[in-house]
């Protein structure tokens, strides 16, 4: 008997922007925010300065969001669906395990009241 099983594999940079993708469909997140420097990442891969970190470790995979939020949002109730979309999406698309999904709210864009 033939085994005919394929495997996927994916690219950690598309787990990264599928889940940037994911983080700005929540009603709140202006923009995804750049994560302290990463040294490693730096001499890795480059990618010291992207809002989205990811790591597989033994088959599942650990991400964390670096997000810029509204002025005036539940910043937990924007983190949770963020947590929640992020995971959702993942797993549905690629069938991989997510773990974990780490918010970071790293910034709040402040908007200047007009003048009178």
């Amino acid at each position: 008997m033939i085994d005919n099983k394929t495997e996927l594999s994916v690219n950690t940079e598309v787990f990264e922007k599928m889940a940037e993708i994911a983080a700005k469909e929540i009603d709140g997140v202006v923009s995804l925010s750049k994560k302290q420097v990463d040294l490693k990442g730096i001499i890795k891969n480059k990618s010291a300065f992207k809002g989205v970190k990811v790591e597989s470790i033994n088959g599942s995979i650990e991400i964390s969001v670096y997000l810029c939020v509204k002025q005036g949002v539940n910043v937990k109730e924007v983190s949770e669906k963020v947590q929640a979309n992020v995971k959702d999406k993942i797993q549905t698309m690629t069938g991989n395990a997510v773990t974990k999904v780490n918010v970071c709210v790293a910034d709040i864009e402040i908007q200047e009241e007009a003048e009178a």
